[in-house]
């Protein structure tokens, strides 16, 4: 298996974002960057786009932000219309993830 990156992957960035908000809703967003491998204007564009959306809320709590994401809200795709984005989170957030294996 080669230790290269993927040149696609089944996952879009904003479904990345979105599962690591799930996995931690106090996550910084250079955090998320570094976890997925994007930058950090990156996320905050993304993380703003969900906000935009609706997918997800914000509290400032000190000096970061806590998320509260909206599961219910459907895809946005038409094939994948009426699912809610709940059923992405609970497949994927709660997975063990490599770095954090013994």
């Amino acid at each position: 298996m080669s230790s290269e990156s993927p040149s696609w992957t089944f996952l879009t960035h904003h479904a990345r974002v979105l599962l690591e908000i799930a996995r931690d809703p106090e996550a910084r967003l250079r955090d998320i960057a570094a976890s997925i491998g994007i930058t950090e204007r990156t996320v905050q564009t993304i993380v703003n786009d969900l906000h935009d959306a609706g997918y997800l809320s914000r509290e400032r709590v000190g000096r970061h932000n806590r998320y509260q994401l909206n599961a219910d809200l459907t895809f946005r795709y038409p094939t994948e219309a009426g699912m809610p984005v709940r059923r992405l989170i609970d497949m994927f957030a709660e997975r063990d993830l490599p770095t954090r294996r013994p």
